[in-house]
C-alpha cells in the first residue's frame, strides 16, 4: 500500500532519484548505498511532528530493504547538519499534546539507531540537541571543520531525549558525557575529535563526501556479514566478557551457513570479487 504521504521522484530519463518521505525527508540510492537526507532548510532541519513523522517512516522502509548495505545520514543546508527539536513548535503544544508526540519523536530517534546496517552520519554546522543525537544513533560520525555539536537541553529546561544520555557515555565516558550535558556547552570540530564525539574530521564541505565513500567501502562486503556484524556489536556492548562472547557466537552461527560465507570463501580462493547474494 502506497501512502500518501510517500512519493517518488523521477527524472526524465524515467529513473528514480529519490523517494519522498514527506516534504522534509528523503531517500536516495547509489548502488548499494541509500543516503537519508534531512531537506528541511527554512527552519535548519529542525525536528517537526511532522519531520518525526517522516524520518521514522523512511527508516521502516530502509530497514526492510535488504538491498541496502549501508546508509548515509546528511543534511541538505548549508549551515546545519540539525539544530534539534522545532522549539517554536514545542512552545505552541499543550502539556496533553506535547504527550501526544512524545512517541512520533522517539520513534524517529530509534528509527535510525535500529537500523539493521551500518549507518555513517555526515555532519557539517550546527549538530546540536535532537540534532547530534540523530547523528549519535548512527555507527560512525564524519564532521568537516565548521560542525558544532553539543547536547544543550538542560538550558531550556528538559534533558537529552533522543538517547543522547545513553548513547554519549557509550561514546565517550560517564564523566565526559555527564560535564558535556550539564553545562549544555557547544564543542567546534577540531575538540569534538580530540574528544571521541565525531570519529573522522574532514576539510570544510567534505563531509557528505567522505560519509559516502565510507558507506561505499562498507557496503563492499557481505550484507549478511555486515548486518549481523552489528548486531553483535550493538547487542554485546555493555555485558560481561561472558555474555559478550554468547551475543558473537550466535551472530557468527546465523552467518557461518550463509550464501555469503560460501560466496566470500569461493571468491578468495579464486582471488575474484565476491558476488554476495545477500542470505
Amino acid at each position: 500500500m502506497i501512502r500518501p504521504d510517500v512519493f517518488t521522484v523521477v527524472n526524465r530519463e524515467g529513473r528514480v532519484d529519490e523517494q519522498r518521505y514527506g516534504e522534509w525527508v528523503a531517500v536516495r540510492r547509489d548502488g548499494f548505498v541509500a543516503e537519508l537526507v534531512l531537506d528541511r532548510p527554512k527552519a535548519m532541519n529542525a525536528v517537526s511532528t511532522g519531520m518525526a513523522r517522516s524520518i521514522a517512516q523512511a527508516c521502516a522502509a530502509l530497514a526492510g530493504d535488504g538491498s541496502v548495505r549501508a546508509v548515509v545520514l546528511s543534511s541538505t543546508h548549508e549551515r546545519a547538519f540539525c539544530v534539534g527539536a522545532d522549539l517554536k513548535e514545542r512552545n505552541s503544544l499543550s502539556d496533553a499534546e506535547l504527550g501526544r508526540q512524545r512517541p512520533l519523536a522517539r520513534a524517529a530517534y530509534t528509527g535510525v539507531l535500529e537500523l539493521p546496517m551500518p549507518t555513517v552520519a555526515a555532519v557539517h554546522g550546527y549538530a546540536l540537541g535532537g540534532g547530534f543525537e540523530l547523528a549519535l544513533s548512527c555507527d560512525l560520525i564524519v564532521a568537516d571543520g565548521t560542525a558544532v555539536v553539543g547536547l544543550p537541553e538542560v538550558s531550556v529546561g528538559v534533558i537529552p531525549g533522543g538517547g543522547g544520555t545513553q548513547l554519549l557515555p557509550r561514546r565517550v565516558g560517564a564523566a565526559r558525557a555527564a560535564e558535556l550535558i550539564f553545562t549544555a556547552r557547544r564543542v567546534a570540530a577540531a575538540e569534538a575529535r580530540e574528544l571521541g564525539l565525531v570519529d573522522r574530521l574532514v576539510a570544510d564541505g567534505e563531509d557528505r563526501t567522505e560519509a559516502l565513500e565510507l558507506a561505499g567501502r562498507i557496503a563492499a562486503n557481505s550484507p549478511v556479514g555486515l548486518r549481523a556484524a552489528k548486531r553483535a556489536l550493538r547487542v554485546g556492548y555493555g555485558l560481561d566478557l561472558r555474555a559478550g562472547l554468547e551475543i558473537e557466537d550466535a551472530a557468527w552461527r546465523s552467518v557461518a551457513f550463509s550464501g555469503d560465507r560460501a560466496e566470500g570463501v569461493a571468491a578468495f580462493n579464486e582471488k575474484r570479487t565476491p558476488n554476495w547474494p545477500g542470505e
